[in-house]
């Protein structure tokens, strides 16, 4: 019987120790991580919100805001402002992607993943830098 609790203390210790040291696959960068423009939120906007907010679609016909470039996204819209740098509980953006709000964006669309939402909540903490 002590053989038996051993065995079972070191095998679930073992599993432990690999659970922990097995990457996340589809976790978001820790709040820590340092998020770009370039590299993490641009291609999120590209794939998920430009196909609205491009220049003769009905996202900046309606509200004005051209998410085509980092110049368009911080400029925001006709109402102002979309990014707040540095606090993304009160930028309209994460407001907005995340369903803080009386309408979500997408807009009829498929939600943004949780990943998605913690990249661009990351990057507005972080300064919402042109990087």
């Amino acid at each position: 019987m002590r053989t038996r609790s051993r065995f079972t203390f070191w095998s679930v210790g073992a599993l432990f120790v690999l659970a922990m040291a097995l990457p996340d696959a589809g976790q978001a960068a820790p709040p820590g991580a340092r998020v770009t423009f370039a590299e993490d939120v641009f291609p999120i906007l590209q794939n998920r919100c430009v196909e609205c907010h491009k220049q003769g679609a009905p996202g900046v016909a309606f509200s004005g805001l051209n998410l085509e470039s980092y110049e368009g996204l911080m400029k925001g819209t006709r109402f102002g402002p979309v990014v707040v740098p540095g606090n993304a509980m009160v930028s309209n953006l994460n407001v907005l992607v995340e369903g803080r709000a009386g309408i979500r964006m997408p807009h009829n669309r498929k939600r943004l993943t949780a990943c998605e939402i913690d990249i661009l909540r990351n990057w507005v903490n972080q300064g919402a830098k042109n990087d």
